[in-house]
């Protein structure tokens, strides 16, 4: 029997960031503990992502950068809501890493899908900038490692948390062979993601939910816009930046999702997937800053993908 991939390691629960950042450590240990009772996962530890990894969505000189900050005590800031301490920049690697392993062993078929249960997230960083808690944009390297270390020309991103994901957009927005859709609450940081945002080549799709939207606003954009698109775009593989700070107990959000809109969310991507796709979807933890529901709302997220395979 095939078993759905988890991939973790203890470095992402030891990212520094300051006391009373809602992007704590306490994030990791909440959804390492919902994911602990789900039956069927494959456990493996992140490894180390290459530079060459990083640098197909990053420019060097801001991958040498962050490398130059990394602190090796005490603490770094980048922008005004991102830090960096002395294990962040080996927990920013590792994430970008195990997506990319992800990519791996979903290509060579040893499961359909797979979950990166990673901090810091990655959706905020665009090229050449650190935003937004996100050091490496994690989700856009494992997409371009998919087609530069596999040949699936046709890589597609999709993303639900609360906050548009500025940074793939930006990094796919000349890539005719490169998909982003986003649902993200507007306005709300960082400011982007506006329907008339199309990339260069139509290949992004944005829908802005108004503040207060709930199950059925959230699932009637992505029934009527967002994943049709996605399957008009036919990818070769399907990513998801899976950000859980869309959910009603949120205290960063302004929307009121609840678990069951990531799980339908989720079933209805694998099931693109499973048509355009073979089936396969590599997804990675985003946002989400209420313990207790992040980790609600992962373990249905995961529970979803691992049912889908």
């Amino acid at each position: 029997m095939i078993r759905m991939l988890l991939y973790a390691h203890p470095v992402f629960g030891a990212h520094e960031t300051p006391p009373g950042h809602v992007e704590r450590a306490e994030r990791y240990a909440a959804v390492e503990a919902a994911l602990a009772d789900i039956s069927g996962l494959d456990r493996r530890e992140a490894g180390l992502g290459a530079w060459e990894a990083i640098e197909r969505a990053h420019v060097g000189a801001y991958a040498t950068a962050v490398k130059t900050a990394a602190p090796e005590e005490g603490m770094v800031q980048l922008d005004p809501d991102t830090f960096m301490g002395p294990h962040s920049l080996e927990a920013a690697r590792r994430a970008v890493g195990a997506a990319c392993g992800a990519v791996d062993a979903v290509v060579a078929g040893e499961s359909a899908h797979a979950f990166v249960a990673a901090r810091p997230p990655g959706h905020h960083a665009t090229p050449d900038k650190a935003m937004g808690f996100c050091l490496f944009n994690s989700i856009a390297a494992a997409a371009l490692h998919a087609r530069a270390a596999h040949g699936l020309q046709r890589v597609a991103v999709v993303d639900f948390d609360v906050h548009h994901g500025n940074g793939t957009q930006d990094i796919f927005w000349d890539d005719e062979d490169a998909f982003f859709a986003s649902s993200h609450e507007w306005p709300q940081y960082p400011g982007t993601g506006t329907e008339d945002e199309t990339g260069a080549h139509a290949n992004i799709a944005n829908a802005r939910l108004q503040t207060g939207t709930g199950s059925r606003a959230f699932r009637m954009a992505w029934e009527t816009r967002l994943l049709p698109a996605l399957d008009a775009f036919a990818p070769d593989i399907v990513f998801i930046s899976a950000g859980f700070d869309a959910h009603e107990a949120d205290p960063v959000g302004g929307l009121a999702l609840a678990e069951a809109d990531f799980d339908w969310v989720t079933r209805e991507i694998a099931a693109v997937a499973k048509a355009r796709a073979a089936g396969r979807v590599v997804s990675s933890l985003e946002g989400g800053y209420d313990l207790a529901a992040t980790g609600a709302s992962a373990a249905a997220h995961v529970r979803a993908l691992a049912e889908t395979e």
